[in-house]
């Protein structure tokens, strides 16, 4: 186990690269075992969720080589179809194999991830679509075995839940569908950006699919696809919060490159409104603090609405702008765990029933805090950064999961941060 400490006062310049997109990659990498031919997949994060997907597609039978984010995988004999819950509970993700196993093997059997801190996320809407093209569900010992004996059929399916479309559930529909026979309709897909990258890595495989980035995609299904050479998008969640850092801790400004702009709308705008400078050139946005910071109200919603992976980062830097901001998770209403550890910093935030009121303060203080998921763990690197003093950040393995050595970029904008053993 590792901890950060993170010393305060941090006063950030120069540029950084953006990695690869975690949220694109895990069902990319998932959707090789729809091809017995090579696939090679570009900017892949060097981060512990593509090291354990990696690590499922290996007990799966495939052939993987990494270096410099380059994945080049073969799933020419696949020969077992299950995933077992030891490498599954590390990844929620790892659900995504449910889709491709079920359509090149006709068979899946992979155990339940469970909830998390972030509240529950079942698969229900997964099984729904799967069934809907023809496989048998069957739940029981912590496992959900899926079969279709004589293959899939394209059917209409319809993935919309009571909280919006799901990502995931959007992408193992879409991977099973790709081998089906005949056309395959999904109204209310998920939109976003990961969606579209992995039907753009299908469709260079062979797939037939429309419509993706809509609330409805069509796909004809094809007998096979062969492999495929492919960039991942850039990670719209780290770019995120790199703006944010630089809203929060920039001495003039800070440079994003790599990036696509038009994946971070609705971020952009927010931090716009509360004063930032921002400076859009092709793959390139800078970033200035903000000289007369203002707050915001936002409410979470599915894109293109402002993401839910970004709130804890936002309240980060509510917390150190003057007035009052509102912050409303609808997707993950139980997603404030990093509200208790930014008020041991000092902050003023109130949350009920899924909602955050936070009144600006003029600065916060370092202390030792616990990083109680991903994006949690990145806000309170971001309020490290402004903090007097130093914060000691424990349970770093939270943000190791989705950020590419974000301990490394930081520092080269002028950051100080040490990785040290957490005894």
């Amino acid at each position: 186990m590792e901890k950060f400490i993170v010393h305060g006062g941090a006063s950030l310049e120069g540029s950084v690269n953006i990695s690869g997109s975690k949220n694109a990659s895990l069902p990319i990498l998932a959707a090789t075992l729809l091809t017995s031919e090579q696939c090679v997949i570009r900017r892949v994060p060097d981060v512990s969720d593509t090291n354990y997907m990696l690590q499922i597609l290996q007990n799966l039978g495939a052939e993987v080589e990494r270096a410099s984010g380059t994945v080049v995988i073969k799933c020419e004999k696949i020969h077992r179809h299950d995933a077992p819950y030891e490498l599954v509970r590390k990844m929620r993700a790892s659900v995504c194999v449910m889709g491709p196993l079920l359509a090149r093997q006709n068979r899946a059997n992979v155990s339940l991830p469970g909830g998390c801190v972030i509240g529950d996320r079942p698969i229900d809407l997964h099984l729904r679509g799967l069934s809907g093209l023809g496989a048998q569900v069957t739940v029981e010992g912590g496992n959900v075995d899926l079969q279709a004996r004589f293959g899939l059929e394209g059917k209409t399916v319809d993935m919309m839940g009571k909280h919006g479309a799901t990502v995931l559930g959007t992408d193992n529909v879409m991977m099973a569908a790709v081998l089906a026979k005949g056309i395959t309709i999904i109204n209310g897909a998920a939109c976003e950006p990961e969606v579209v990258d992995l039907a753009d890595f299908l469709n260079s495989m062979g797939a037939k699919i429309s419509g993706a980035g809509t609330p409805r995609i069509e796909i004809v299904g094809v007998t096979e696809l062969g492999g495929v050479d492919h960039t991942v998008i850039p990670d719209r969640i780290e770019a995120g919060t790199f703006l944010v850092a630089g809203a929060m801790a920039a001495k003039n400004k800070i440079t994003l490159r790599r990036i696509r702009s038009d994946h971070l709308n609705s971020v952009l705008q927010v931090l716009e409104q509360c004063g930032s400078e921002i400076e859009i050139e092709g793959e390139t946005i800078t970033i200035g603090k903000a000289t007369s910071p203002q707050g915001a109200n936002i409410n979470t919603e599915p894109y293109p609405g402002f993401p839910t992976d970004m709130q804890a980062q936002m309240c980060s830097l509510f917390a150190i702008t003057p007035g009052i901001s509102v912050v409303k998770d609808t997707i993950f209403p139980q997603r404030f765990m990093h509200a208790s550890e930014l008020k041991r910093m000092g902050a003023d935030i109130q949350v009920d029933d899924g909602t955050a009121v936070i009144n600006g303060v003029e600065h916060l203080s370092g202390a030792p805090v616990m990083a109680s998921d991903l994006r949690a763990s990145a806000a309170l690197v971001l309020s490290g950064l402004t903090a007097s003093g130093k914060t000691e950040i424990t349970r770093v393995y939270h943000i190791d999961r989705g950020y590419e050595h974000i301990d490394d970029k930081l520092a080269a904008l002028g950051a100080q941060i040490d990785r040290v053993p957490d005894r």
